[in-house]
């Protein structure tokens, strides 16, 4: 993924295409069932499978857990047929408790960068605050009031803080959060689950979201930085330690200050790739249609490099066992 090497990271983000589908459809035959293990083993073994075939010499930084949980594709994990070294940040789906409801926004994630691009995220909680592109930098600040910094985003684009939508993981531990938003008299979408299209949704311009603040997984920060790489945007992070066990292990891992504050190119550094399909409807992307004898996908693969955003439409024709993609 040199500077070099144009004709390389270009076929290569297209391939990783592959990768996010197979994982989507995967896992779309087990949408609504009810178990969310299932679902996202289907994900990870298809998405191991296609990993394996691509022409690169990969390492998964942010994964499904450790070696000892495989076999999920797991922290550390060698992927790839052989080619140039990248390190890999992954979802295979990232909504599991939506796919399994058959809610909107799930997806199959991965991106990748090259060596050492991206946080090496022990898998905790992290606080994070994040905002689409064009606004200046430094808007919005991870240790500002929630009141203070829809007031600077308000301003910045041209509109009242009431009219501003702020997006909450709905869960107990951002009651407070909750309360300060509202307070401020922004209005607030909650979701069950899917921040890292949350996260991206606030670069879109077709979707309704301005900001996101709260509390959620690590990796999924680091996925989320790695498409507002590349679509442009700005994140702040800090990892949420529960004990000093936690803290040890992320020593371990090259996190020397547990309390430190990650800004984009902290998160996901150098020339990043990333790749996203859609499982279930959702603000970004439509889910899987299946219908007799094949199946339907939506995806985006972007690039840090050229800023450019392909969104892939692509028949899969399950019979003759090929598929064509159609370029919008």
């Amino acid at each position: 993924m040199s500077e070099g090497n144009t004709w390389t990271d270009r076929n290569l983000a297209l391939e990783m295409v592959r990768v996010t589908e197979a994982a989507a459809l995967a896992a779309s035959q087990l949408m609504g069932r009810g178990d969310e293990k299932a679902a996202d083993q289907a994900a990870v073994n298809a998405m191991r499978e296609v990993l394996n075939s691509l022409p690169m010499a990969g390492t998964v930084v942010i994964g499904e857990g450790e070696r000892d949980e495989a076999p999920m594709l797991y922290i550390g994990e060698k992927v790839g047929s052989g080619g140039p070294e990248v390190d890999i940040a992954l979802d295979p789906l990232e909504g599991t408790t939506i796919t399994a409801r058959g809610d909107a926004n799930a997806l199959a994630v991965i991106a990748l960068a090259e060596k050492g691009g991206f946080l090496f995220a022990p898998d905790v909680y992290m606080d994070k605050i994040a905002v689409g592109g064009g606004l200046p930098d430094g808007i919005v600040d991870l240790d500002a009031e929630p009141a203070e910094n829809l007031k600077e985003l308000a301003q910045a684009k041209k509109m009242k803080v009431a009219d501003l939508a702020v997006c909450i993981l709905d869960r107990p531990r951002h009651q407070d959060l909750i309360d300060k938003v509202r307070s401020a008299g922004a209005r607030i979408v909650l979701i069950r689950d899917g921040d890292v299209s949350a996260v991206m949704a606030t670069s879109r311009a077709d979707t309704t979201l301005d900001i996101y603040m709260g509390q959620g997984g690590a990796p999924e920060g680091v996925l989320a930085a790695a498409a507002l790489r590349c679509i442009g945007g700005q994140i702040q992070g800090r990892l949420l330690f529960k004990n000093d066990e936690q803290i040890a292990r992320a020593k371990t891992m090259g996190i020397e200050d547990p309390d430190k504050k990650y800004g984009l190119h902290d998160l996901a550094g150098g020339n990043v790739m990333f790749a996203a399909t859609g499982v279930t409807d959702g603000a970004m992307l439509k889910g899987v249609r299946r219908y007799s004898g094949g199946a339907a996908t939506h995806s985006l693969v972007m690039r840090s490099k050229t800023g450019t955003v392909r969104v892939i439409e692509t028949q899969h024709n399950f019979d003759r066992k090929t598929w064509y993609g159609v370029y919008v």
